[in-house]
């Protein structure tokens, strides 16, 4: 089995021959670690009120670690053969991240970042399983750091950006045209306007609306956060926000 690997880990290295071979306690560590590592991030979701959460990153772990312990050992003791249960692991964990993609009513995609987690984490327990240690913990901060730090990131990024989306409802559609030539007096463009047929049937005149920043004065000083509510301040608009 040892054979098999040129590559030497640390972290197996410093646990000893047994952490490294197919074993009951190397098992074992594999598990609990496995489970411990995915929820951590499971609790990091589940913190931010998303669908896929605790259990959900658990379980996909737990498969993933699973379907490479059982992999590991048929060739171990057949002498040859190829990943058949780890590349399965792989295509169910990849379909269920895709069901978690959900599509609000306001054209919002909800949940891709959650749906690449799992699909992720599905990874992270292929490398557990594999007793790759180092990589294991590597994959697992990057993952969480991305997960939890990189958002704020990413908000200061959108909100200085020179282009964004804004879910609109007006009181009616004959103010549509007002909103344009506010949207125009302010120094911005519309990239296109799309009436969202969800609402049809609500009263109200309800838009997704792609912007641009054109005016020089707005890209230095003003954010999308304070555009908005400045928007936001007109009469005829019944509610305002960014799409994120």
């Amino acid at each position: 089995m040892n054979n098999l690997f040129s590559i030497v880990d640390p972290v197996a290295k410093l646990l000893g021959d047994w952490a490294v071979a197919i074993n009951l306690y190397s098992i074992l560590l594999r598990t609990a670690l496995s489970l411990l590592l995915a929820a951590v991030i499971g609790c990091e979701r589940s913190s931010k009120r998303h669908a896929a959460g605790l259990r959900t990153f658990m379980l996909v772990s737990l498969a993933s670690t699973v379907a490479m312990l059982l992999d590991l050992y048929l060739l171990e003791s057949s002498g040859q053969g190829i990943f058949l249960l780890s590349a399965a692991a792989i295509i169910g964990i990849a379909i269920v991240s895709v069901n978690s993609v959900l599509y609000s009513s306001r054209n919002q995609i909800k949940g891709l970042t959650t749906s690449a987690g799992l699909w992720a984490c599905g990874i992270l327990g292929l490398a557990i399983g594999a007793g790759f240690y180092t990589v294991t913990l590597v994959t697992f901060l990057a993952l969480l750091c991305s997960l939890s730090f990189f958002p704020k990131f990413e908000v200061y990024l959108k909100n200085r950006s020179n282009h964004f989306e804004v879910h609109l409802e007006l009181k009616n559609v004959s103010y549509l045209q007002n909103f344009v030539t506010t949207i125009r007096e302010l120094g911005l463009t519309i990239d296109d306007i799309e009436m969202n047929t969800a609402y049809v049937h609500s009263g109200l005149s309800v838009y997704s609306v792609s912007i641009s920043i054109a005016s020089e004065e707005l890209r230095k000083y003003k954010t999308h956060a304070e555009i908005i509510e400045a928007l936001r301040s007109l009469e005829y608009i019944y509610h305002i926000e960014e799409m994120r």
